[in-house]
């Protein structure tokens, strides 16, 4: 492979951690160049290696890549492009790691020339904590890596773009834009919205909160855990898939409300059956996919 040219537009945890996981694997066959929106975030991304080069400067980092890797917050992915795309060259392959791909693709594919290519992406992976001090090289291993192949990029961008990104270990598949958006509500925004809302219903305890802290032990903190997610990006993520998160989270609203008759009416037969088949098709998910992605 000839040394490929990476630019990576938000160099924190899953900038970053793209960016250790190729130089790890490829080592001098790859540079990678960076931009974050503070200097002190550059910096901290060339200490730990996962880029080889930063600059605020949009044109120095860009010019000269066979792929750009756009890794900020949704709502700032098409601006970006806007400014970025007078500095790109023929044949260049923009991907992208955002949360939500309908709203990407309809702000950007009247912007963007023939010779210009856009694979949206999108790896199933994170953490609570942001930034690129949390990055890491094996954050995508084992992971699921959405490709959405109906944005008209041409067979040979999709090969060059899976001969790096097949570096991260992640396991690679792929939907179109209005299934992944649909899937991606169910399966990733509503359960972080229901996580902010147990938060929310703790910090309404009032008079009970000290004694509800004395108890919050491993299923609270279980269930919680990405409640302490980015704000930034989730807050974009409800603004750029509205359809898709209002829908399920009423069908939320709408089994909540059954459990809730259940009990008032003291129906233990009913509550039974609820958490007896939440417990079955849970296990039996996890039985099915436990060979293709990492639980």
């Amino acid at each position: 492979m000839a040394k490929i040219q990476l630019a990576i537009i938000g160099v924190g945890l899953i900038g970053g951690s793209l960016g250790l996981a190729l130089k790890d694997k490829m080592g001098d066959d790859i540079y990678i160049t960076g931009m974050s929106r503070t200097q002190a975030s550059m910096d901290a991304a060339l200490a730990c290696r996962a880029i080889d080069m930063a600059s605020p400067d949009i044109e120095k980092v860009v010019k000269d890549a066979d792929i750009v890797f756009l890794s900020t917050p949704v709502l700032q992915i098409v601006p970006m492009v806007q400014k970025l795309l007078p500095y790109l060259r023929p044949g260049t392959i923009l991907t992208d790691a955002g949360s939500t791909k309908q709203y990407i693709w309809q702000g950007i594919r009247d912007l963007l020339p023939p010779d210009i290519y856009y694979i949206a992406g999108h790896p199933m992976t994170g953490k609570e904590k942001s930034g690129v001090e949390a990055a890491n090289k094996d954050l995508f291993v084992n992971k699921c890596y959405v490709i959405v192949e109906d944005t008209g990029a041409p067979k040979e961008a999709h090969e060059k773009l899976m001969s790096v990104l097949c570096f991260t270990g992640a396991n690679f598949t792929t939907l179109d834009i209005a299934r992944h958006d649909r899937c991606a509500s169910v399966i990733s925004h509503v359960p972080h919205i229901a996580a902010a809302a147990l938060v929310t219903l703790l910090n309404r305890s009032a008079d009970d909160m000290e004694s509800c802290l004395k108890l919050a032990g491993g299923g609270f903190k279980d269930t919680t855990r990405i409640a302490s997610s980015n704000s930034d990006m989730w807050a974009d993520i409800c603004m750029t898939n509205p359809e898709a998160i209002v829908k399920n989270l009423r069908e939320l609203q709408s089994i909540l409300g059954e459990v809730i008759s259940s009990i008032e009416l003291q129906d233990r037969q009913a509550v039974y059956d609820y958490f007896s088949a939440s417990k079955k098709r849970r296990d039996c998910i996890l039985d099915k996919t436990e060979k293709m992605f990492e639980i």
